[in-house]
Formats: structure tokens, sequence, C-alpha cells
């Protein structure tokens, strides 16, 4: 699809016909504030929590599903970055898909990352309260949404600052994780044997489940219309972002490894405080504690706010209530859409189990990417350039199926779901509009 197919005046830009499409968003962030806002995103509790559920579907192929993992978020973040600077809007892959695909595939893409990624929400906000008060984590879950929503609604470069203060901390903690793991003496080599004691299939769910923490860069894509020189700014953002993630989540995992071993791994129920326990220094287990905490609190931050951007997108163009496109005057912020968003995430919060929430959650963020990566075959038809979109799309679908069947059966009905509503209101629409 072209851009005059689009419908649009301008590539990524609201509909005409949006109730709010004279407001736009401030852009105000530049390519530190957009990296560090990816990093907030993907260094959160995936790599506190997820390695230990990817060891005991991996063994010995942990580090083979890492890799895997992290090549496909390759992909991804090549698609993501392009689209991104074609169409420098709130809303992701539901904007590329709408303007590159059609507006179903834009809608589904939309669909996807915002059930997925509320379902993340209610995951992370349930690690923080794992973590800060084990006795009450559902209490402490929705005290933390409602918080982070209110910092959300005060604008986004106030976002931006708590990020980095929080992704400084991470680092921190897993820096310190790292060095006292790989200088311990209980520390061995032989513990890294890469093999596949579980199977190919083991090692492609354990990719599965680590792609959830990696996901985080489509953030800085969500941000489109906050960014300052996005054609310049998001494709210098989002590699670095995963870069530096691949890099931490490597050390952390060859270390944790070292002392541990793929079996011990996989028992653990905090991986990276258990490993430093078996390293010989007990001390650090509250450091990591209160740095699994801060990570996912950072998470939650950065996922608050890309689900209501992508809900903005979605109700100016009328697939979700009008009245959540509007724009505060003052902060420029899609207030309705974070009050929204803040409200149902407390809900499941409240009410969910948090290893269910981080399955479903990644069957939709996958199904997003795969949406992204077609997109994205559709720029060139160069065919070296249309190899990273196409291992990204195979790769995704493999790696969604791949999950457990609860996993894939519940997010499936939901897309389902999702695709039915849309097929009711576009035969609504076509019998209200006059012959």
């Amino acid at each position: 699809m072209t851009q005059s197919d689009s419908g649009s005046g301008q590539p990524g830009s609201p509909r005409p016909d949006s109730p709010q499409h004279e407001v736009e968003l401030r852009r105000t962030l530049g390519v530190g504030d957009a990296v560090v806002i990816g990093l907030g995103s993907m260094l959160g509790a995936g790599i506190f929590a997820a390695l230990g559920p990817a060891a005991r579907a991996a063994g010995s192929g942990l580090l083979l599903g890492l890799g895997i993992a992290a090549a496909v978020a390759y992909c991804n973040a090549t698609a993501s970055a392009r689209l991104a600077a074609r169409y420098p809007a709130s809303g992701g892959t539901y904007v590329y898909g709408r303007e590159r695909l059609g507006e179903f595939w834009g809608y589904l893409a939309g669909w996807s990352f915002v059930v997925g990624k509320t379902s993340s929400c209610a995951a992370m906000a349930l690690t923080v309260g794992a973590y800060v008060w084990p006795g009450q984590a559902h209490a402490v879950a929705v005290g933390a949404v409602v918080a982070l929503t209110a910092v959300n609604y005060g604008g986004v470069q106030k976002s931006a600052w708590l990020t980095r203060a929080i992704v400084a901390v991470v680092l921190a903690v897993l820096s310190s994780v790292v060095v006292v793991c790989l200088t311990s003496g209980n520390a061995d080599a032989g513990r890294l044997d890469v093999g596949l004691s579980e199977g190919a299939g083991g090692v492609l769910q354990a990719a599965g489940l680590l792609f959830f923490a990696f996901a985080g860069y489509a953030r800085i894509a969500t941000l489109g219309e906050e960014v300052r020189d996005p054609a310049r700014t998001i494709p210098r953002a989002i590699p670095i972002a995963l870069g530096i993630t691949l890099v931490v989540y490597a050390a952390v995992a060859v270390a944790v490894l070292s002392v541990l071993g793929s079996g011990g791994l996989g028992q653990a129920t905090a991986p990276l405080a258990d490993a430093v326990r078996a390293a010989g220094v007990p001390g650090l287990v509250p450091v990591v504690r209160v740095g699994a905490a801060v990570a996912a609190l950072g998470s939650l931050l950065a996922l608050i706010l890309g689900v209501s951007r992508t809900t903005l997108a979605m109700a100016r163009d009328r697939h979700l209530p009008g009245a959540l496109a509007a724009v505060h005057p003052r902060f420029q912020v899609p207030h309705r859409a974070e009050l929204a968003v803040g409200a149902v995430v407390a809900v499941l919060a409240a009410t969910v189990d948090v290893r269910g929430a981080i399955g479903f959650s990644s069957f939709g963020v996958l199904v997003y990417y795969a949406i992204a990566n077609a997109s994205a075959w559709t720029l060139s038809s160069n065919v070296v350039s249309r190899v990273a979109p196409v291992v990204g799309t195979v790769g995704c679908v493999t790696l969604a199926f791949a999950l457990p069947g609860v996993s894939v059966i519940v997010g499936a009905g939901v897309l389902g779901v999702g695709a039915a509503a849309y097929g009711v209101r576009r035969r609504w629409v076509a019998h209200r509009t006059p012959s």
C-alpha cells in the first residue's frame, strides 16, 4: 500500500475525521531520552524473572534460546526503526500495519499490543508486589499502577527523567551480580556447556519466553509523535537500546549459569538472588530484591506509557471510544487513555496470576511484531532489504506457537474476539452510511 492509498493526508497522521486531529503531542524526546525509555522497558523484571522458566524449558540450550530471541528481536527492531522513521506518529505497528497492509492489519496489531501489553503491565506490577511485600503483593501492585499512572499523566518528559534514574539503579545491581558471580570461587565454566538436553522445542519455547524481556524497544516507536526529528532519532535509538540490552542479558545469563548451572537455574524462584547466595555473598540478596522491584517499576512505567499511546491512536480512528483520543491542554498527554489503561491494569493486578499474564503477553507481542515485519517488507522491493522482515515474520510466528499450549489457545481466542469486533464495527458503519 502506498501513502496515497492510506487515506491520510500525511504518513502516520491522525485521520481527518478524528475528533482530536488538530491536537498533536509535544516533541520533547531526543536520542538519549528515547534510548533510556527503551532500556527502561527491556531492562525490567524480565531479566530477574524470565531466566528461571526459560532454563526449565531449554535446559542446557538456554544460551541458544537467548541467541534466537535476540536474533528475532533484532529483525523486529530493524523493521520498527524503518517504519517509525517513515510514520512518526503515536501508535507504532497499529499505524504501520494500517498504512502498509490495510486497516484490518493495523487494527489487529493495535489490538494485540493493547491487550498483550496490558497483561504485561499487570505482570510487572505483581512482580513489584512480590519483591516489595510478598504477603500483600496484589495491594502493592495496585498502588504501583496508581502511582506510575500519575507520573505519566504529568508529561512524557517527567517519565523519561524517572526512567533514567531507574535504569541507572538496575544497571548497577546487574553489574554487581555479574561481578560477584564470575569472581566467585563457586563459578565453574563447565556449567556453561551448550546442548539440547530438552530438544529443539524446549529451546524455541525458551526463546519465546525470553523474547518477553526484549520487547521494550517498541516503546520508542509508539512514542513517535513525541520524539524530536524522528526520522533520525528513532532509527538510532532502537538498535542502541537493543544492543545494550543484549550485552547485559548475555553477561547476566553467563554469570548466573556459572554458579547455578541450567538445572539449578531452572529450579530457582528468584534466579539472581539465588545466584548471589550461591556465589557466597548472601548480603547482596536484599540489594538484588530492591533492584528487581525497581526494574519492574521501570518496565511498568514505560508499558503504561506505550499502551496509552496506542490506545490514543486507535481512538483517533474510532476503533476504540473517541473520548480516549483527548489530549490534555496543559500537559499535552493522552490523559483519558492513560487513566483508562491505568484503571484496567489496576483491576488485573488485583486479580490475575503473574505466570499466566507473561505467557499471554508474549503471544500478543509476537503477533504484533509479525505484522510489523510484514509491513516493513512492503517498504522496498530490494531482495536484500526484505531478508530481515522475512526472517522476523517467520521467527515471530514460530516462537508464538512454541509457547505453552494454554498461552497459545487463550491468545488466539482473544485475538479472534478482537477480529470479530472489528467485523461487527465495519458492518455497523456500512449500515449507517447512506448508499
